[in-house]
């Protein structure tokens, strides 16, 4: 199944494989899939800077890609990873650490 670009970017939803754990929440593109795909690491579309990006390109903290599925719409891609390193930026495993309740 092919994910449903027509209506721009796509939220990925990226958790790690071994643990089940939710990583992080990035926006794809199509070209960014593509490259997903093609080179087995994941690829997004930053919004802010409005270009693409490999996640731990600079950091070293690459995302294997294991597996690829879509949400019933196509809409909503659920990437499961092995993490290398801190998904987060903040040096965080995880970018959900923020506990609110």
């Amino acid at each position: 199944m092919k994910p449903d670009f027509s209506k721009g970017l796509l939220p990925a939803i990226i958790v790690e494989t071994k643990t089940n754990e939710v990583l992080m929440l990035a926006y794809m593109n199509e070209e960014s899939y593509k490259k997903t795909l093609e080179t087995g690491t994941t690829w997004f579309y930053s919004r802010s800077r409005q270009q693409l990006w490999n996640k731990g390109a600079t950091s070293g903290h690459i995302q294997h890609v294991k597996s690829i599925v879509t949400d019933c719409d196509k809409d909503t891609l659920l990437i499961t990873v092995e993490q290398t390193g801190a998904a987060c930026h903040t040096g965080e495993h995880s970018c959900f650490f923020n506990v609110i309740s």
